[in-house]
């Protein structure tokens, strides 16, 4: 236990890092706390617990009442996180699952440590291929990975062992811990499969935890060879953020879902069945340049808009009503901000834009602008086409007014009427879509 533990921690935990364990209760996480705690001094790490109070069952207050003494006895600070488990068509223990995480991703720590071991990793993978996972699923778990957000890394340092080591160890340390009920419900899959079908399995393969451990490291080898594919077609296929249709065409059908699969978790969008990446493969290969394909997503769209496919995010909130500016370096507008810097010769000049009252707001329709003085005024429409700007994203990009003189259009410019001239103070005006 504390040999594993030890090469775990050298091999993915710098020492000074922060690790808080997932303490649930069960024999795994208590035993991991255990072990951290003992590892403490000689490897250098800051150990903390949190434990996620779920509220699924009556013996819920029980259990985290029980993980508060604990850490007391061991002298482990500890969290308790309160949460309200929404199934929303996932089911509760998905729900359960993604409420728990959220949590570990808000935490001030470095590393959120859980007690998954080798018994949980071959369930997990045998439970992935009923369900005809592909390579990834078949993975299973893997030691180390981010968090959404990227701050708080999660780290499984008991995957190479055997349930019963772990056991072993608490017995043997005179530990106590909680059971949970839920583990004999036969309904649950991962019950069934470790009280009913893997007892069968055992019989005649001893080593079959080890072997299907093994299967996994194959199958997570083999779907990073896949993700190194897709992202080497991504680069050659992807501008701007759209996904070029042709691309996509010239690939054969294997090749062509991989890159459609990444370049959807790529832009955030959650992972879609087999059946459903098919049938919008399908649409999309039959598409022309401008075909008004629109496809929901679990947050935003899928749209074509110039032989392109484009992930489209929520709009975010903006406001309807103008929003005034008083001079500030940085306007908060929308979801983003507009930033003002001064400048010479350069931009809007600041004594004819100071003339009347200066506000922020959206396009509204028919607005023009002349941002080339050797050309004539055009529609707003027409310039944000020129420049390729999205037709969703017109819509959110804020137009600066000094009364009710259109002055700058994000995404084109300066109307020639107030643009600085030689030695005449200005002001360069940025639109930063993200700067909260």
């Amino acid at each position: 236990m504390l040999a594993t533990l030890r090469a775990e921690l050298a091999a993915h935990v710098p020492a000074g890092a922060r690790i808080a364990v997932g303490l649930s209760g069960g024999v795994d996480s208590v035993v991991l706390l255990h072990a951290l705690k003992r590892l403490e001094a000689q490897h250098g790490h800051r150990l903390s617990a949190v434990h996620v109070h779920h509220g699924l069952s009556p013996r819920a207050d029980d259990w985290a009442a029980f993980c508060v003494r604990y850490c007391q006895r061991l002298g482990v600070p500890i969290e308790l996180a309160r949460v309200q488990v929404t199934p929303a068509g996932r089911g509760l223990e998905a729900a359960a699952r993604v409420a728990r995480y959220q949590v570990f991703a808000a935490l001030s720590v470095d590393f959120v440590a859980l007690a998954h071991q080798l018994d949980d990793q071959a369930e997990t993978v045998l439970h992935h291929l009923l369900r005809g996972s592909g390579p990834d699923g078949l993975a299973g778990m893997p030691v180390e990975r981010a968090l959404p957000g990227g701050r708080v890394r999660l780290l499984r340092p008991l995957l190479s062992l055997p349930r019963a080591a772990i056991e072993a160890y608490a017995v043997r340390e005179g530990l106590s811990w909680v059971e949970d009920d839920s583990n004999l419900d036969p309904s649950l899959t991962r019950n069934y499969l470790r009280r009913q079908v893997l007892p069968l399995v055992e019989a005649r393969f001893p080593a079959w935890r080890e072997t299907v451990a093994r299967s996994a490291r194959l199958c997570a080898e083999a779907a990073g060879l896949l993700q190194q594919l897709a992202r080497l077609d991504a680069e050659a296929a992807t501008t701007q953020g759209g996904l070029g249709l042709e691309a996509l065409r010239r690939l054969d059908r294997p090749r062509a879902r991989n890159l459609l699969r990444f370049y959807l978790r790529d832009q955030g969008a959650a992972q879609w069945s087999q059946a459903r990446l098919e049938a919008v493969l399908d649409q999309l290969l039959g598409a022309g340049a401008d075909n008004r394909i629109d496809i929901a997503l679990a947050q935003g769209r899928l749209r074509v808009w110039r032989g392109r496919v484009w992930c489209v995010p929520p709009a975010p909130s903006t406001p309807a009503e103008p929003v005034p500016w008083r001079g500030e370096h940085l306007l908060a507008f929308g979801a983003g901000c507009l930033r003002f810097e001064p400048a010479v010769g350069a931009g809007v000049s600041r004594a004819r834009l100071m003339q009347a009252p200066v506000s922020v707001r959206l396009r509204r329709g028919g607005e023009r602008l002349q941002p080339d003085c050797a050309r004539p005024r055009r529609s707003l429409k027409h310039l944000w086409q020129e420049g390729g700007i999205p037709p969703w994203e017109r819509a959110r990009l804020p137009l600066v007014y000094a009364g009710e003189a259109l002055v700058w259009a994000a995404g084109v410019g300066v109307d020639c009427a107030y643009q600085a001239r030689a030695d005449e103070p200005g002001l360069l005006i940025a639109w930063v879509p993200a700067c909260r």
